[in-house]
């Protein structure tokens, strides 16, 4: 299984980006994707999940509301679109797949910066 991210960027604040997740070697039903992102000197955090058996998402308060997670079954890549980008979204974005929905995320994609500037 490998994932591969995509589509990061410099923006500016209250605009709009959308990251790709391309994966091989998996099928979509079978697994929840996921996506993080770690800002500089700060841990890494979740930002928000799709599950693969249900197709339900879920993100975190900071976030929810401007970013949406979906899927193309027939390109085999998840999306993560970001919209009203805020200077503190600033952060390498990972996607990652985990089987089912309460297994640990174990396939991780290289990371994509994204950059908003004020």
């Amino acid at each position: 299984v490998q994932l591969q991210a995509s589509g990061g960027g410099l923006v500016q604040a209250g605009g709009s980006l959308r990251l790709s997740c391309a994966a091989s070697g998996l099928t979509f039903s079978s697994y929840s994707m996921g996506w993080f992102r770690q800002a500089p000197g700060k841990e890494r955090e979740f930002v928000g999940r799709l599950s693969g058996r249900t197709g339900t998402t879920y993100y975190v308060d900071s976030v929810k509301g401007r970013f949406t997670i979906s899927r193309d079954y027939a390109k085999n890549t998840v999306y993560l679109q970001m919209n009203s980008l805020r200077p503190e979204d600033t952060a390498v974005y990972y996607c990652a797949a985990r089987r089912g929905d309460y297994a640990t995320y174990d396939v991780w994609g290289q990371g994509t910066l994204v950059t908003v500037s004020s």
